[in-house]
């Protein structure tokens, strides 16, 4: 059965140009290109995936961030949680030496959910203002236009970036809990996976990918429904089943789909990261980098805030990676979140905050990081400067030894959740806080 969005996106595929309609398959790339950027102008979008980009580095699983491309097709699938007749893609270069030369880029409905292979007849060039190719300065960061491919809502998309020069270092999102391909040469237009003959589990220059829906605009052009979840590895989704989609934002996406009320939920979450101090493996800190990651994101109105068990828990340990680790107070870690709050609210976005999930037997902690803990969950609980909170100190502990994950939400580090732990999470949420 053909959904409303994708026979939608049939009529938003016409082009009209000079007078004379066209559709995409029976135009040039560049006419079909410029009826597609025309579409796009005044277009309510939502962000319906993201991943917050970090500086290159080694990480934990062999990744392509420190070499970076020369000559080749980077294949990327993620999973939307909004649906539309139109898409486009956000592409950023923040951590680049020099310019990045995207030489074209396609997107497509991945067959089968998941996996190098596209749906047939779902391939669509994407452009940027018309144009097939676009440099995206060092530093920067840029959108495309928009493409007439209708999307479900929880539907996967696969992104194609050809890479035809030299890139040098790229700025990537280091865990992704989900397969990137790559290829020797062009293989954007590609809808079979043989070319793609190498994988890691990183996402590489891509930042987002936003819907827009005709049938809302006008009606609902101005509605913020969306809901960004920032935070660190927990976020992030650490230890989830790859290519399963079984992170928290994944769950709580699924949730509210199933309440009857679905909204766009996106993961803002780095591996790792701090509220106080950045980290050249771990992303710049919390405060410096909630605008560009979660409050600027399109369509968003609510920010869920889960972070602090790194500022406090590397100290406890003598990991080269974990440094910086300053000894952080309650106090202090209490002030970075009003400093996030402080954000949240003068972008106009509701704030709610989490408490930290218990870290006992982990290697973050120690009797000054539990107290720590504690201290931080209790003025989250009680003092009223979030406009709401979720506990998931309660809702994950073990009921025999409250200060541990319960046994079967432990991925086995006592640190991150499974993915039951993740299912949990997203239990635990009162729905009428978003």
């Amino acid at each position: 059965m053909i959904s409303r969005a994708r026979t939608l996106a049939v009529a938003v595929a016409l082009a009209v140009t000079a007078g004379t309609a066209v559709t995409v398959a029976q135009a040039s790339d560049h006419t079909a290109a410029q009826g597609r950027h025309a579409a796009g102008k005044g277009a309510a979008w939502s962000a319906a995936w993201a991943a917050s980009p970090q500086r290159p580095s080694t990480g934990f699983k062999a990744n392509w961030s420190e070499a970076g491309f020369d000559d080749q097709t980077v294949r990327q699938v993620v999973r939307v949680t909004e649906g539309g007749d139109r898409a486009r893609v956000r592409l950023s270069n923040a951590y680049g030496a020099s310019p990045l030369e995207i030489a074209s880029a396609t997107i497509a409905r991945t067959e089968g959910g998941k996996g190098a292979g596209v749906e047939r007849g779902s391939v669509r060039p994407l452009t940027f203002g018309g144009k097939k190719s676009v440099t995206v300065p060092a530093g920067g960061q840029l959108s495309s236009d928009a493409a007439g491919l209708g999307l479900d809502r929880f539907e996967s998309v696969t992104v194609t970036l050809h890479l035809a020069r030299t890139t040098g270092p790229a700025t990537f999102h280091a865990q992704s809990f989900a397969t990137s391909y790559r290829a020797d040469g062009d293989h954007t237009r590609d809808t079979g996976a043989a070319a793609f003959k190498e994988s890691t589990e990183s996402w590489y220059y891509l930042s987002g990918v936003d819907v827009a829906d005709s049938r809302k605009e006008g009606r609902h052009s101005s509605k913020r429904d969306g809901v960004v979840l920032f935070g660190d590895s927990i976020t992030d989704g650490f230890a989830s089943s790859t290519d399963l989609n079984r992170r928290w934002s994944d769950a709580l996406a699924e949730r509210l789909a199933k309440s009857g009320k679905p909204r766009p939920v996106v993961n803002s979450g780095i591996g790792g990261n701090m509220v106080l101090n950045d980290s050249a493996w771990y992303g710049a800190k919390g405060t410096g980098r909630i605008g560009r990651d979660a409050l600027d994101l399109p369509g968003v109105g609510t920010v869920v805030i889960l972070e602090g068990l790194n500022d406090i828990g590397y100290s406890e340990t003598d990991k080269p990676t974990y440094k910086p680790a300053p000894v952080v107070s309650a106090d202090e870690l209490i002030a970075g979140h009003r400093k996030l709050i402080r954000a949240a609210h003068d972008k106009g976005l509701k704030a709610v905050g989490a408490t930290l999930l218990p870290l006992g037997g982990s290697d973050h902690y120690g009797e000054r990081a539990a107290a720590v803990s504690n201290a931080f969950n209790e003025w989250v609980r009680t003092s009223g400067e979030y406009d709401g909170y979720v506990d998931f100190d309660k809702a994950l502990a073990d009921p025999e030894n409250p200060e541990r994950i319960r046994p079967s939400y432990d991925s086995g580090d006592h640190l991150h959740p499974n993915d039951a732990g993740y299912a949990a999470m997203a239990r635990a949420v009162d729905l009428g806080s978003l």
